[in-house]
């Protein structure tokens, strides 16, 4: 997969937003990877903030129309993951700081 199709799947990814927390899936540091096959399966690595997330369902559906608009993806498979385990350092300092924590 090219630099530019990345930046594409990951400025995507930036208008998923976490219900609870209102910052996107990637500044929160939830994203671990994203790339896309031969045939045009973008699969994404991510975790969520806390295991019993109900919300769950609802990113994964925003992942997938995120994906929508660009031309490369066919199909979408978000792979949840509990390891590395997320914590707060994962953070960009943009969410922390809109989060207020230091």
């Amino acid at each position: 997969m090219d630099a530019e199709l990345k930046e594409s799947l990951m400025g995507a990814l930036e208008l998923v937003v976490d219900p609870e927390l209102n910052i996107d899936i990637v500044n929160l540091g939830l994203v671990y990877d994203v790339d896309v096959n031969e045939e045009g399966v973008a699969t994404v690595t991510m975790t969520l903030t806390s295991m019993g997330c109900p919300l769950a369902g609802t990113i994964v559906d925003q992942i997938k129309a995120a994906f929508n608009d660009i031309p490369e993806v066919k199909e979408t498979d978000v792979n949840i993951v509990w390891n590395p385990p997320w914590t707060k350092d994962n953070m960009s300092r943009y969410a922390k700081i809109a989060l207020g924590i230091r």
